[in-house]
């Protein structure tokens, strides 16, 4: 699936809100073409979180916990990048995000100065 930008964008002073959905496997999301830059931007994802099992580590008798993540996203310039929530963050920060791609399709939604 490719992503779509919703075309009513909502305006305030010189920001916009764009907003959009995005299909399993889009890592970038380019809005150079009604961006200039961006301030704020999330996505949630149309299936399940991703989980992980975290073991108490602060030397207490706690067990593990099941915590959940929502997608991870970066903004990159006028792009977004975004990743499935669990994984190693030193890879996110990485050129490579070829392995990090959302494995679920959803929603974004990004605020910035429009161009």
């Amino acid at each position: 699936m490719a992503v779509t930008i919703d075309p009513r964008p909502t305006y305030f002073g010189d920001r916009m809100i764009v907003t959009g959905t995005y299909g399993a496997g889009d890592a970038a999301i380019d809005l150079s073409g009604v961006l200039a830059s961006i301030d704020f931007a999330g996505a949630n994802p149309s299936g399940v979180f991703a989980v992980e099992a975290i073991g108490d580590t602060g030397g207490g008798s706690g067990g593990t916990q099941t915590v959940a993540f929502a997608p991870q996203v970066r903004i990159d310039g006028t792009t977004l990048r975004i990743a499935s929530g669990s994984f190693d963050i030193s890879d996110f920060d990485s050129t490579d995000t070829s392995g990090l791609a959302p494995a679920f399709a959803g929603t974004f939604i990004a605020i910035g100065r429009r161009s």
